[in-house]
């Protein structure tokens, strides 16, 4: 079996963070929210691993490189516009083959693992067998109707009436029957090439389709507020405090922190669950459960919690930050005293912000 993981699409709902580098490679408990997915897919024993690219192609090369560091091979695809996931599917026809595949999409997070969906589709020798889970507002995903036995009756693209709240949450497993319906179906209303109408495609020409309930956490890495939330929730998954980086005798840790390589924190108290990536230093600071920090930051007398804080951030100053995603290389600095109730903020790569609060 091969994989299709997708790291394309223009990423508007992700802006500002989305403007200088793809949305997949946002981070999300000190590792790239594609990284995630694409560890999930080497737990299926896969190893020839496709990724689509967009615009920001380079960065994703750059950031996962030939797959060594996860144990895998990586053939990147180039997409040169987004025209939907069948047309993906379309681009890696010569990549894939006649074998069958599992296509991810790479801002969505199963952090469980789908090593039983995997062997749902082994064993029912579907055409296409698709994760699904239950969602209060199925208007806003593809969704499915099925039976109590999984079989798959139709697809319907974010209906106006749903016709179940069994929701398609980004992992489909396929046989190469796929190709031929990627090739038949024609552009929705939207202009792309769906690949629900594909998976209609092989319904309505008697190829088996199924569907499997995904009973994990699952988090569709949209927006910021998504980014936070799945911090949260895979910050609460850290084993108890890992530290290789430097502490000093006047700081204090408490809860799961994991310090990378070279991270130092200095005169400073952290309170897991935590990430401080490598080389990062904290110096006369607070940094508080849920926040992640990247690696080459600098803090100094700051005061942070439930925050994503990706690589090169320096923060000085006290004006507590509270809920925010801070951009690559970006700058705050206070001269004040802060505000107790903290600041929300949202920016991309290279800001630099300067407050008196």
């Amino acid at each position: 079996m091969r994989a299709l993981v997708l790291a394309g699409g223009t990423g508007s709902r992700m802006r500002p963070l989305s403007h200088t580098r793809p949305k997949q490679l946002v981070p999300v408990a000190g590792r790239p929210v594609l990284e995630h997915v694409v560890r999930g897919v080497r737990e299926l024993g896969i190893t020839d691993i496709g990724v689509i690219t967009g615009d920001g192609g380079d960065h994703v090369r750059n950031e996962l490189g030939d797959g060594s560091r996860v144990g895998a091979a990586l053939t990147y695809i180039h997409q040169s516009r987004p025209r939907g996931l069948a047309d993906c599917v379309r681009a890696a026809r010569g990549f894939l083959g006649q074998d069958p595949f599992v296509l991810c999409l790479g801002d969505n997070l199963l952090p469980s693992g789908f090593t039983g969906l995997a062997e749902e589709f082994r064993s029912r020798a579907s055409d296409a067998h698709i994760a699904v889970q239950r969602v209060a507002d199925p208007s806003e995903f593809g969704v499915v109707d099925m039976g109590a036995d999984g079989k798959v009756g139709r697809l319907v693209e974010k209906p106006a009436v749903p016709v179940s709240d069994w929701a398609i949450i980004g992992v489909y497993f396929f046989s190469p029957a796929i190709h031929e319906a990627v090739q038949a179906i024609e552009p929705s209303s939207r202009g792309e090439l769906e690949i629900t109408d594909a998976i209609q495609w092989l319904l309505e020409h008697g190829y088996g389709v199924s569907a499997g309930a995904y009973k994990g956490y699952w988090a569709d890495v949209g927006r910021p507020d998504d980014v936070l939330r799945a911090n949260r929730h895979l910050l609460d998954t850290l084993d108890p405090s890992v530290a290789e980086g430097t502490v000093t005798p006047d700081s204090l840790l408490e809860g799961p922190v994991f310090l990378g390589e070279g991270a130092r924190v200095v005169r400073s108290t952290v309170v897991g669950p935590v990430v401080v990536g490598p080389a990062t230093v904290v110096t006369d600071s607070f940094v508080g459960p849920a926040t992640s920090i990247g690696a080459h930051c600098s803090l100094n007398g700051a005061d942070v919690a439930d925050s994503v804080l990706m690589d090169g951030v320096r923060i000085d100053g006290p004006v507590p930050l509270r809920g925010s995603v801070v951009g690559r290389e970006s700058v705050i600095r206070s001269t004040g005293t802060g505000a107790r109730s903290g600041h929300r903020i949202v920016v991309g790569d290279h800001t630099r912000i300067e407050t008196g609060f």
